[in-house]
């Protein structure tokens, strides 16, 4: 079993991976999301959608919305808030709806969980595949130039009711790949889940998604659309799928 297959990692950390300021801030997100591909509609594609706290916004904006989790429990999550959007039980590496979505999204740093690059190559392949022509992919992530420069690999986070998260990762060698450890003590209880990512710089991105067949490729270092740069927050990907030849 895969580490993301392991329900009880999502049942355990949920409050903290979606907390109601998370929750809260996705409004304002999908504001930004909107301003930098330039959709003002059609057909969407929330892909690894959680609890769907952003397919729930594209909802109410009357966006035609799809939501692909593999995770169960997180998509009884969006299903018990978000009626009338879709919501498929799928792998990212399987799932592809050829030429249906206006705007695909992957946020929340949901891609490089696989074993190797060629699995998440196929995603991005997904992607192209259920983009219309002229439709937009955007992807937040964590980039290995962002993490380079963080100045401690532990960082202890104080949750309400003196609970406590800790999380800690490990560069493994060549840089290639984080070794992740989040230590919850909660009500005296502790758990403990380890988990790894593959690590990619905006660069090696941008010829990841060249080679699946995008074109039209943009870094960014926030959702406002900032350059990618030594201040940047997150690694942001806009990919234009272009347009068919009249």
């Amino acid at each position: 079993m895969e580490w993301f297959e392991n329900e009880q990692f999502w049942e355990t950390f949920y409050e903290f991976m979606f907390s109601e300021v998370r929750f809260s801030l996705a409004s304002q997100e999908i504001d930004q999301i909107l301003k930098l591909t330039g959709i003002g509609g059609g057909n969407v594609l929330d892909l690894c959608c959680g609890p769907g706290r952003h397919s729930a916004i594209l909802a109410q904006r009357n966006f035609a919305v799809t939501g692909v989790d593999r995770t169960p429990f997180l998509l009884n999550k969006a299903r018990a808030h978000c009626p009338g959007v879709e919501f498929v039980e799928a792998d990212m590496r399987e799932f592809q709806r050829p030429a249906a979505f206006d705007l695909i999204l992957n946020l929340f740093t949901s891609f490089g969980y696989f074993e190797t690059r060629a699995d998440d190559l196929r995603v991005l392949k997904n992607i192209r595949l259920s983009l219309k022509p002229g439709g937009v992919f955007l992807m937040d992530v964590l980039g290995k130039e962002i993490l380079a420069g963080r100045p401690a690999d532990t960082a202890w986070d104080p949750q309400p009711n003196d609970d406590l998260m800790v999380h800690h990762y490990d560069v493994l060698p060549g840089w290639g790949r984080i070794k992740v450890q989040w230590l919850l003590l909660k009500n005296g209880q502790t758990q403990r889940f380890e988990f790894f990512q593959n690590l990619y710089s905006g660069q090696e991105l941008v010829m990841m998604l060249e080679q699946a067949g995008f074109t039209s490729i943009e870094l960014f270092g926030n959702l406002d659309g900032d350059a990618y740069d030594q201040c940047a927050a997150r690694l942001v990907i806009k990919a234009r799928l272009a347009c068919a030849k009249s």
